[in-house]
């Protein structure tokens, strides 16, 4: 008997509809930048008012992409999970960033409409950059897409007593560090709980499994938290680890 004809037909249609998805997006971002774009870059030739009423045009044509992640196609071609992975390349991500930001930063463009539109697709690259290059963000922001808010949520803690230990410890290791070599241990240790995480949550998404990544995003702020205090310590600078 052939593969095709021994394929589950439910799997057949959920990558039937992962692929039609994956399409839909890359077809977004790419019109979405490629209208920024032409925006951004009038004719030389063209008049005050043609550029007006081409920037009011485009304001009012163009779509919006559908997530973070199509905003940058080139690193990201595979969209969010499921059909793409958790972990990013965040030097690619870099990268292609800072290209978009020279492309669309607004002061390239007199005051006007062209520059207020500039300024809008300057932040919203911004502000997804931000997001994506970040793992906690990026799960919080992947959950939100899923109706669930552990940005902020309080209540959303870990009831676990060896993971507070843990953390306590850690908030000690930091506040006794006479230099930056005494935490370097530390910081390995806590990277590599980081990048723990990260696969958990890749396991998590893949599966759509939301309460899981939901509990594994609240365990992943401690570490992110962590980090911070680690990358913000100076000599006898008081330590504020959050919890």
């Amino acid at each position: 008997m052939s593969t095709a004809a021994t394929q589950n037909p439910a799997s057949h249609s959920i990558a039937t509809r992962a692929g039609s998805w994956r399409a839909l997006q890359r077809h977004s971002s790419v019109a979405f930048l490629s209208t920024s774009a032409a925006a951004s870059e009038p004719s030389a030739s063209a008049s005050s008012e043609q550029q007006q009423a081409s920037a009011s045009a485009s304001s009012s044509s163009s779509p919006t992409p559908l997530t973070h992640y199509d905003i940058f196609p080139e690193t990201l071609p595979l969209g969010p999970p499921p059909s793409g992975h958790f972990p990013i390349d965040t030097r690619a991500l870099r990268r292609e960033f800072l290209r978009l930001q020279a492309r669309h930063h607004p002061d390239m463009h007199p005051p006007g409409p062209l520059k207020t539109r500039a300024e809008a697709t300057s932040a919203l690259i911004n502000d997804a950059y931000k997001t994506l290059a970040n793992p906690l963000l990026r799960a919080q922001y992947l959950l939100s897409l899923r109706g669930v808010d552990v940005a902020t949520d309080e209540t959303m803690q870990v009831d676990d007593p060896s993971l507070l230990a843990v953390v306590l410890e850690a908030h000690e290791d930091i506040s006794d560090a006479d230099k930056e070599e005494d935490l370097a241990e530390l910081r390995a240790v806590n990277d590599a709980r980081i990048g723990e995480s990260e696969g958990v949550l890749e396991e998590a998404f893949r599966e759509d499994d939301v309460p899981a990544a939901k509990r594994e995003a609240v365990k992943l702020r401690y570490w992110v938290n962590i980090k911070q205090s680690l990358d913000n310590w100076e000599e006898g600078r008081p330590v504020v680890l959050q919890h």
